[in-house]
C-alpha cells in the first residue's frame, strides 16, 4: 500500500453486504470507527479494540479480518460483509442466527456479531465441522456471558440444518 499524507482524507469506494458504500477518511481512522460512525453499519462492534476479542470481526473479500485492526483505507476496492450482511432478506434471519435465537446464544449480545461471522465464514467452508472444531474456531471469541455451551449447540444445530438443506438441494436436482 502506498504512503498516505496524514492530514488529507482519502476516498474508499468498496462493496458493503454485496452494494456499493464508500466515504472520505484519514489514513488512521480504524475499519471499525468507518463502518459504524460514516458508514452507519453499527453491528460490527469495538470491544478491546486489540484483535483479542473477536467482537469487530467481518469479512474482507471472503476472509476474517479483526476491523479494529484493519484501515478504513485498507478496504478500499474490496467486499466487505458484516454482520447485518447475514440476513437472507430483510425482517428474515440466517440459519444460524435463526439457531442463535433458539438456543439462546446470546445474552448481552456484545460477542455476538463476531461469532457469527467467524461461524458463518467457518461452517461454509466446513459443512460438518465436529464440535471440537467448533469449540476451536471459538477460542478466537470472548464471550462473558453464555459460557460458549449454548454458541456450540446452536452451531452444531446450524450445521445439521444446513446439511440437511444441502441434501435436499442434491436430492431435488
Amino acid at each position: 500500500m502506498s504512503r498516505l499524507p496524514a492530514a488529507q482524507r482519502h476516498a474508499v469506494q468498496f462493496s458493503l453486504n454485496g452494494k456499493p458504500a464508500g466515504g472520505e477518511t484519514e489514513p488512521r481512522t480504524l475499519l471499525t470507527d468507518f463502518l459504524r460512525h460514516q458508514i452507519g453499519a453499527t453491528g460490527t462492534h469495538v470491544g478491546c479494540e486489540h484483535g483479542v476479542c473477536g467482537a469487530c470481526t467481518v469479512e474482507i473479500d471472503g476472509r476474517l479480518a479483526r476491523a479494529c485492526l484493519t484501515l478504513a483505507v485498507q478496504i478500499d476496492g474490496c467486499a466487505v460483509r458484516t454482520v447485518e450482511g447475514l440476513a437472507p432478506a430483510s425482517g428474515r434471519l440466517s440459519t444460524l442466527q435463526t439457531a442463535f435465537k433458539r438456543n439462546h446464544a446470546l445474552q448481552c449480545g456484545f460477542c455476538t456479531a463476531g461469532i457469527l461471522m467467524s461461524l458463518d465464514n467457518f461452517l461454509h467452508e466446513n459443512v460438518r465441522p465436529t464440535e471440537q472444531e467448533i469449540r476451536d474456531l471459538l477460542t478466537g471469541h470472548l464471550c462473558r456471558c453464555t459460557g460458549y455451551t449454548p454458541i456450540v449447540q446452536a452451531a452444531m444445530e446450524a450445521t445439521a440444518e444446513m446439511a440437511g438443506d444441502l441434501a435436499k438441494e442434491k436430492s431435488d436436482a
